[in-house]
This record gives structure tokens, sequence and C-alpha cells, in this order.
């Protein structure tokens, strides 16, 4: 019996044959390779859209991404984490689950103490009391910006003698660990001659960042639905209740009067302290409190966007979530790798200690809102990414964000040379669609929906990026090896009602990726 003969007659399928051993071809009928131009058009901006998850498929998810501490502009690299963040969040709502985006704003701890000293002293340095800037404080002019809005606004209310700033610091020494001592000296200055007015330099530096940094997101077309402090964590308990619930549960120990977590019982590679022997918390005790609060937040699935440096936080973190009795698998965490950025061939210097890095702002103005999203998309998230400048500025093919957009452009002046109602494509009659290049678009067309719930599983919206940049191939090669705009009615409809499903296709996927969509170029 051979195994094609005994299959029913389907009227999408014009012949089924052997096809070597184990194998079957079916060849389909061209109204079955067209037909999706019709879902197309019928769905419209929904097209590729998943169901929204119900019952025990609900998904509630967080996505956290960019976090940076608010002590300065946002860096190129910081850039790649908010357009990683800010289109798998949008990618996951489209493929159906209930997303939500947060940042959380790391506004305690000892780097928004150096910001605010740092300020302080410039501030200082405005009325001839300069104290040596330490080399490990923060060294942009936005510090000087700072401090001189301090004294456009309060005069010197916070001027007191270098002399005795110094007296509280210990001596310079030329050890990484002798600057430090030095930092903290300075900062316990601050602290103990201002007084109550520290807490107006440190509050000042701190809106003064996150407002900037909340801008620039904006603007890039980043949104967050939450902005969790980090200070919360702690004038709620919630930090002094996580470590006493680990402690409770036998995986803290005391030594040399600090708290340790055990967590080289869940993988990591040293126990970690989680409060000192001053009784101060650590970074890590926020953490492993931020994290548990998710988790009470009732997240079905939590996901951490960090950067490549960050790599050794994971085990301790899930292993704090195992301690507390939760399903560890319940947090992801993906990797942000590195930017380079490249002008005329030679890589652009990015020192961040003289405070002199590029910034995202920078970038932007240089090459686009645009470009910055597509071409930070370009990689794996988790891969080195060399960001050319010149070619995100070119209009040319070889850029893949122009080549992408100029499809979609190319699909507005048909249409619009055409000027007939669009509506009326949808019930275009599709026979005239024969040649192999409308047959190659339509599969490329049909792929959308499962590339979306692919790349949505993966965490991978690289790979939405990948298939815009072959839909727009497929687009243009058809474009440029046939006429749409044909004097045969029949077919210049049917032409017109690929090119519009197409340009659909490219509008849904180019901002799930925050790229627009121009009519012209």
């Amino acid at each position: 019996m051979i195994l094609p003969r005994e299959l029913p007659l389907s009227p999408y399928v014009t012949k089924a044959e052997v096809a070597g051993a184990g194998f079957i071809n079916f060849t389909l009928t061209p109204a079955a390779r067209t037909a999706v131009v019709g879902t197309v058009l019928a769905a419209g901006h929904a097209f590729g859209r998943g169901a929204a998850r119900s019952g025990k498929m609900a998904r509630r998810l967080q996505v956290e991404f960019v976090s940076a501490n608010p002590t300065g502009p946002l860096h190129v690299g910081h850039g790649r984490g908010a357009a990683y963040g800010a289109s798998l969040a949008s990618l996951l709502a489209f493929a159906g689950f209930e997303v939500t985006r947060e940042y959380y704003v790391n506004d305690a701890g000892r780097q928004m103490d150096i910001l605010a000293v740092s300020a302080w002293l410039r501030y200082l340095e405005l009325f001839d009391e300069p104290v040596p800037f330490p080399p490990n404080a923060y060294q942009g002019g936005y510090v000087r910006e700072m401090a001189e809005q301090v004294k456009l606004a309060h005069g010197d209310r916070y001027v007191h003698p270098a002399e005795a700033v110094l007296a509280c610091v210990p001596p310079h020494g030329e050890g990484d660990e002798d600057l430090e001592a030095r930092l903290d000296g300075l900062i316990l200055a601050g602290k103990d001659l201002l007084g109550e007015d520290w807490l107006y330099i440190h509050g000042h530096v701190l809106n003064e960042q996150l407002t900037d940094c909340r801008a620039d997101l904006e603007e890039f077309g980043v949104h967050f639905d939450v902005w969790f402090s980090e200070r919360s964590l702690y004038e709620t308990g919630m930090v002094a209740r996580a470590v006493a619930t680990l402690e409770k549960s036998g995986h803290i120990y005391l030594q040399d009067g600090a708290k340790w977590f055990n967590s080289t019982a869940f993988g990591d590679e040293k126990d970690r302290v989680v409060q000192r022997d001053n009784g101060l918390y650590t970074y890590f005790a926020s953490d492993i409190a931020y994290h548990l609060n998710k988790f009470e937040r009732g997240f079905d699935k939590v996901i951490d966007v960090w950067g490549a440096d960050h790599h050794g936080y994971i085990p301790r973190v899930k292993g704090a979530l195992s301690a507390f009795g939760a399903n560890a698998d319940r947090l992801d965490v993906t990797l942000v790798q590195f930017v380079s950025l490249f002008r005329d061939g030679h890589k652009v210097s990015m020192s961040t200690r003289s405070g002199e890095y590029v910034t995202l702002r920078q970038l932007r103005a240089e090459v686009g809102n645009d470009a910055c999203r597509f071409f930070y998309m370009l990689r794996k998230c988790d891969q080195a990414l060399d960001f050319d400048l010149d070619l995100a500025k070119s209009e040319s093919n070889d850029n893949p964000v122009y080549y992408v957009q100029y499809a979609h452009a190319r699909i507005c002046s048909v249409l619009a040379q055409w000027d007939g109602d669009q509506a009326t494509l949808a019930q275009a009659d599709l026979a005239p669609l024969q040649h192999e290049r409308e047959f190659a678009l339509c599969a490329r067309l049909a792929e959308f929906p499962e590339l979306i719930q692919s790349a949505a599983r993966d965490y991978a919206p690289h790979a939405l990026a990948f298939y815009l940049k072959d839909l727009a191939g497929d687009f243009h090669s058809w474009y440029n090896a046939e006429r749409l705009l044909v004097d045969d009615a029949p077919t210049r409809l049917a032409r017109l009602a690929l090119a519009l499903a197409t340009r659909q296709v490219l509008q849904n996927g180019l901002s799930l990726l925050g790229v627009s969509q121009p009519v012209s170029m």
C-alpha cells in the first residue's frame, strides 16, 4: 500500500508524493499559499497576537530592566538593556501574557551617598572652600551642574570650612582601600556637618538624576508601570523581615559579628554577608527582600534583565528564594552583554572613571531613536554588540533599519499612487498571485504568529528583528521584479492586497521593537 493514495482529498493540497524513505511531500494549492493575505487584512494590528492566558494558563509576568543607579546619565550600555527589556515586555504582552514593566530605583546605600558628597564638594569649591576631590567620586560635568543648582537655590547655606571637612577624613593613601576609606570619611563629614541638611543634598541629587533618567527613557520610547524604591524596603521593614525569616529557618549564621547567608548550600561559590557587624544591611540583603516582595505580589514569572557583570548574582538570589521556600525556577535572569561603539572603523572610547562616557542621549541625538532601538536588537542579548555609528546613519540597503523602514515607505507610496479604498482589498481575489516571489512573501507573512510565540518563549526579541529584515528582503525582491500598479485590474488588486498585508506585518513587528513606520523616506 502506498500511503499518499490513502490520504483523503483536500482543497488545500494538489498532490502528495513519496520523497524518500519516511517522507511525503505535499504541494499546496495557490489558494492555500495566499490565504494568509486575507487573514492578515482581517486581523489588522491584531495579526500575530496570542490569545490572552486564562484559568490555569494565566501568566502574570514582571519584567524588571534597566534599574541603573540614579547616579548619572544613562550610558549606551544602559540603552541596550532598555531596548531589550522594552521589546521583550512588548513581545510577551503581544503573545498573550499580562506584563508589568518595572524599574528598581537604587535610592538607598553608598552609591547615592557618594553622589551626594560629590555634589557637595563641588558646591564648596564654588565658595572657595575646595577639598581635594576623590578620584573615586563622581567626576562628570553633571555633578558641577547640580552643585550650581544648590548654590542658586540656597546660597551659602551648606558651606562649611574645608578644614572642618578634612578633619573628619583619614590621611590620603595610595591603595584602593585607602581611597575608599577617605571617601567614606568625606561622606561621614557631610552627614555630621550638615545634619538634617544632608537629606536635602541627598534628595536633590537623587531627584535630579532620577528625573533625567525618566525623561531619557520616555524620549527613547521606554515606559514603566512601576518605579520601585529600594529605600521603601528599609522603611517598611521588608529587609529586616527577610533576614529574620532566613535566620529563623536556619540559613543564617554569625561570624565575626556579621550575619551570613549560607548561599553555598544553594550552589553559590561562597557564603554572603547580609548584615555587617555594625548592624547595616548589605546590598544583597535588600536584593533578596526585593525579590521576595516580587513573589509576594503574585507574579507567576519574574524576569530580571541584568548587565553581564552581574552573572555571579544569579545563584545567590535564586538560593535565597529557595531558602524562603519559593520556587526559584519562577525567576529567570537574562544577561545583556556590553556595547562597543565604532566610528570610521575605530572603536570609540567610553571611559567611565573620567565621567566622559558616551550617554544614551548622545547616541540617540547622533543616530536617532529608530536606529538605536533596531541596532540594539541585531544580536542576542548575551552576545557582545559592535554598534557601527556610520552604518546606523547611512541611507542605504546595508543599514538594516533603513532597509526595513524603506519597505514600509515603499508600500505607502504605492498605495497613495493607487488612491483607492484600502478596505476593499480584504475582499480582493488572490488568484492572480502566481509567481514564486509572491508565494515566498506569503509564506513569510504566515510565519509571523509562530515567530511571535517562539520569540516570546525564548525571550528573544532579536529574532523579530531578523524576521523583519527577511520580510523586507522578500518584499523588495518582489517589488523590483514585478509592477504592482499594472493595467489588469484583478492582478493590480491582488498585488496591492499582498502589499497591504506586508505593510501590516511590518507595522506590527516594528511597533513591538519601538521603531517607527515612516510613510515616506
